[in-house]
């Protein structure tokens, strides 16, 4: 629609399109608040309102050496003289800059309640006082001396300047935050230490690299202090003028005592962290258990500084804790730097470099303007010193003039050739003083006038002078001024690990013959002597077995290898923890299987090239592979090992490269060779023959030359413990030799394994029942004899898992075992009773206890 002029009683009006009026009035308002009040100016840092606060403090002279003024008349002063945008607005803003917790360099005295970093709203302006801090004084220095351009005030009834004189880098030491229209600024605040030196480098060398000022001004340094983790985004930042910085409060783990239990100390949160909401947030997760092992949290903080004492469980790891507070609460958070500020009153992004740069040329400016101003004010005193000087050459005559003469003015400047501003510095003083002016006063006057416009002019001439002058105001400021550094900046980069958050411990890692899957702590088992009947090791459902069982770390990774030739790999701390009686996970809610079953696993903390991988077959077929080619999983999984028709993937254990290997079958035949007799094949090869297998038979496992015996387990809860050297040394392929007799009461051969003395022993029987039992109670025999009764089970009830407890954890479950009830379920064999009589006085009988 074309505009229209249309004329009526009440005036003109304007008929415009409804979208170029919003288009219009949107982009004046987004102007206004950009330009206006949200962000600030480069040159001294600060927005409209907080300028128009200190300058209308500074005519009041509400300075820091003067007694302090209500609030209430400050935010008067500025509202009706400077800002009317009402009071609340602007006392906020007053508040501000006199917290010590929000501004690096306070720019504000309170006195009174002006809040707190619990978040509590400040008093009243009736009832708080305020002056100038002596750090924003410097920052009004030489304003009186026409270095600052000034502007009418809203009504054009006084004047208020454009910007301050700035003798701090103020925008770089407080920084800045505030959100105008479709942009935002969020600037932190550094060590005026710091900031100097870089101007001072900067002003030495103009075109002294990044990496320097960088190494002067390492980071952001916040009132609160904490931490910084890692200096990447700190390089973004001062490089584009944007970047992200992980902060972290200070925190410090007490250790538990004999009187005091353990407790992790906070003593610093990180820049505009709430204390009150800090500490409310660890109880809720405490109370949902979202955070395990804290038992208490109080804040002791007082005048010597903050203190939020959290107390932990007896059984908490400290560590563990602590990185569950870095990875739920505000004690860890990022901090976003957008370094927008206003440049010739255009929003501008800006590095380091150019904020460096801006400031230095906005206090060339004032130190040039200033210079100007003083010179001015030299020549200008000096005429005036020459005129009296000519004056009291004919002092007299002068006076009579002045007492006597019609036109004063006139004869003086007639008589005594004087300029019109001398006679009438002549004609403003009193006669009695005129007659007491002394000649040797006045000439060394002008001599010092004469020095001082002489050095003004040199330094107006010469920019060296003026970035010289400026150097050595800077220098000055650092030592009133400078401080310690308060934010420590630590070199760890990248995220906290899911793995920090969780404890390291042993577990026992349980899957079915239907592949669920759970994970269960060590310390649910207890050792019993060997013929015990064992306990439930884990709920299965109906017609489901146990499988296997691995110990393992929380922290370590698992290599699933499935029946087809694929691996798949979790963390431990991955699965799910369940208890004995809990029947864990579907693997195939964990993994992307596809109609496969799991065959083996592996545990491993690293995937070194310099570790291998061996995978056996049921058909007696062996493979070796470097650990490393393991290393970078696929969603699906990837191929392990390719395999003929017919056969199926068993068995698979990590090794060095220098074990030997004894492959057993189901009826009884066992062959040990070389581990470097099988070639090193890559990961999607077949392998090659490690023994013949009969018809009818097939394999069952492979152990290592780990240690000094090889524990064969029968399905009917049978087993004998022999020396490997009985197996003697042959190369791979052959038929191997008799390991034991499968006919009668043993049965089929499930599981071998490579022991010592100080091991454990856990079984699993088809039933879910598990015994543990110590290897040094099963008899060493020779390689083709009977065997012994390791666990009774019930009718129809078959063992189908064996796996060996290593010593560490074998000791902890002694130390477990000696805290429950002396009275084992199940009898041991009679061919135990009588070592178990014997023995009964020093080792007390172990109970077992069901999974948690």
């Amino acid at each position: 629609m074309a505009d229209e002029k249309r004329e009526y009683q009440h005036g003109k009006i304007m008929q415009r399109s409804v979208e170029r009026e919003m288009r219009t009035c949107y982009l004046d308002y987004a102007m206004s608040v950009i330009v206006g009040r949200a962000l600030p100016d480069v040159r001294d840092g600060l927005k409209p309102v907080h300028r128009r606060i200190l300058f209308a403090m500074y005519e009041l002279s509400n300075t820091h050496d003067k007694p302090y003024k209500k609030s209430a008349r400050v935010v008067g002063e500025v509202l009706g003289k400077y800002h009317p945008h009402g009071d609340v607005a602007i006392y906020d803003s007053m508040v501000r800059m006199a917290q010590d917790f929000s501004m690096r360099y306070m720019l504000v005295e309170g006195q009174g309640n002006f809040g707190s970093v619990d978040g509590d709203n400040p008093a009243a302006m009736r009832y708080t006082e305020a002056r100038l801090n002596k750090f924003a004084e410097e920052m009004l220095v030489d304003i009186e001396k026409e270095t600052v351009d000034f502007t009418p005030n809203f009504d054009a009834t006084l004047k208020e300047p454009l910007v301050l004189p700035c003798r701090v880098p103020n925008l770089l030491v407080n920084g800045s935050s505030g959100i105008a229209v479709g942009m935002a600024t969020n600037m932190p605040p550094h060590n005026l230490g710091e900031v100097t030196d870089a101007l001072v480098a900067m002003i030495d060398n103009p075109q002294v690299p990044l990496e320097t000022l960088r190494q002067l001004v390492p980071g952001p340094d916040f009132p609160t202090g904490g931490f910084i983790v890692g200096r990447r985004g700190i390089a973004e930042a001062y490089s584009t003028g944007r970047g992200i910085v992980r902060v972290r409060g200070k925190a410090e783990i007490r250790p538990a005592t004999k009187e005091k239990k353990g407790s992790i100390k906070v003593t610093e949160l990180p820049y505009q962290v709430n204390k009150s909401e800090f500490v409310k947030s660890v109880a809720e997760l405490a109370r949902d258990k979202k955070i395990e092992g804290i038992s208490d949290i109080a804040d002791r903080s007082d005048r010597e500084g903050m203190n939020v004492y959290i107390e932990l469980k007896k059984d908490a790891n400290a560590d563990v804790v602590l990185n569950q507070l870095y990875a739920h609460t505000t004690l860890e958070g990022t901090f976003g730097i957008n370094n927008l500020a206003l440049v010739n009153n255009e929003p501008k992004t800006l590095p380091l470099y150019d904020i460096l740069r801006e400031f230095l040329g906005h206090r060339k400016e004032v130190v040039t303007r200033r210079s100007k101003f003083l010179l001015r004010v030299a020549k200008d005193r000096k005429h005036i010193v020459e005129g009296l000087l000519l004056a009291l050459e004919k002092i007299d005559a002068v006076i009579k003039v002045v007492k006597s003469a019609k036109q004063p003015l006139q004869e003086l400047m007639a008589g005594f050739g004087l300029s019109e501003k001398q006679a009438d510095a002549i004609l403003e003083m009193k006669i009695r003083k005129l007659s007491l002016l002394e000649s040797a006063k006045l000439k060394e006057e002008d001599k010092e006038l004469s020095k001082t416009i002489d050095y003004l002019t040199g330094v107006l001439a010469d920019d060296r002078k003026i970035y010289g002058l400026i150097k050595d105001e800077l220098l000055e400021m650092k030592e009133k001024y400078g401080d310690k550094r308060r934010t420590q900046i630590l070199d760890e980069e990248g995220e906290t690990e899911l793995e920090d958050l969780i404890a390291e411990e042993e577990v026992a890692v349980i899957i079915t013959q239907d592949d669920y899957i759970k994970r269960v702590p060590m310390s649910e088992y207890k050792a019993q002597k060997r013929g015990g009947k064992g306990v439930i090791g884990s709920e299965t459902k109906e017609e489901d077995q146990i499988k296997d069982i691995m110990l393992a770390s929380t922290h370590d990774y698992l290599l699933f290898f499935t029946d087809k030739g694929m691996v798949h790999w979790l963390k431990v701390y991955q699965l799910p923890s369940g208890g004995r009686y809990a029947m864990g996970k579907a693997i195939v809610n964990l993994l992307e299987l596809s109609g496969e079953k799991i065959a083996a696993w592996v545990k491993t903390k690293t995937f070194s090239d310099k570790e291998y991988l061996v995978m056996l077959t049921k058909n007696g077929i062996a493979k070796r592979s470097s650990m490393a080619d393991y290393s970078r999983p696929r969603k699906g999984g990837i191929i392990a090992i390719t395999l003929k028709e017919g056969d199926s993937l068993i068995d698979a254990k990590k090794t060095d490269g220098k074990r030997e290997l004894i492959i057993a079958t189901a009826e009884g035949q066992a062959i040990r060779f070389k581990e470097e007799d099988v070639r090193e094949i890559g990961r999607t090869g077949q392998g090659v023959i490690g023994i013949r297998v009969d018809k009818g038979d097939e394999v069952v496992g492979m152990a290592m030359d780990e240690s000094e015996t090889l524990l064969t387990v029968t399905e009917n809860g049978y087993g004998k413990r022999t020396d490997i050297s009985e197996y003697r040394l042959q190369t791979r392929g052959g038929k191997g030799v008799i390991n034991i007799k499968t006919k009668g009461r043993n049965g089929k051969v499930v599981g071998i394994v490579s022991v010592k003395d100080s091991d454990q022993l856990l079984l699993v029987s088809s039933g879910g029942k598990m015994i543990r039992l110590f290897v040094k109670d099963v008899s060493v025999i020779g390689r083709n004899t009977g065997a012994v009764r390791l666990m009774k089970l019930d009718e129809k009830e078959k063992v189908v898992a064996v796996e060996k407890v290593s010593s560490v954890a074998g000791e902890n479950a002694g130390d477990n075992a000696k805290e429950g009830p002396k009275n084992p379920p199940g009898e041991p064999p009679t061919a135990g009773r009588k070592e178990t009589a014997q023995k009964k006085k020093k080792e007390p009988e172990l109970e077992p206890i069901i999974f948690a």
